[in-house]
């Protein structure tokens, strides 16, 4: 098989203008609930497992049978809450931060 060679030099090919889309205030909440969905998901199935240890661990020491809706009710569910609140302000700050950052890069754009 055979390629092309491309057509100009690199010195045109770096300075071509790559278009991308306008920034829309609207998809910060979007990205904002996207990215705490997933990161409490995780959060939550990661202490469920290490909540899921720790009660078997404890009933083993005890020489009792495990309780595991202590997993859920006492480890998975105040953890994974606790980081949905954390996430929830650090994404929206993070957010706005780059939405503000883009408008700015956008209007220089444009002025120049």
């Amino acid at each position: 098989m055979l390629f092309a060679p491309p057509n100009g030099s690199l010195e045109e090919m770096s300075s071509a203008v790559i278009p991308h889309p306008p920034q829309r205030w609207y998809l910060i909440p979007v990205r904002v609930l996207l990215v705490t969905f997933i990161i409490t998901l995780l959060s939550f199935a990661v202490s469920l497992l290490l909540g899921i240890g720790g009660v078997v661990l404890a009933a083993r020491l005890r020489e009792m049978h495990p309780n595991m809706t202590l997993a859920y009710k006492f480890v998975a569910l105040p953890v994974a809450g606790t980081v949905a609140a954390i996430v929830v302000v650090s994404s929206t700050l993070m957010e706005i931060r780059r939405y503000r950052q883009v408008k700015t890069l956008e209007r220089i754009e444009r002025a120049s």
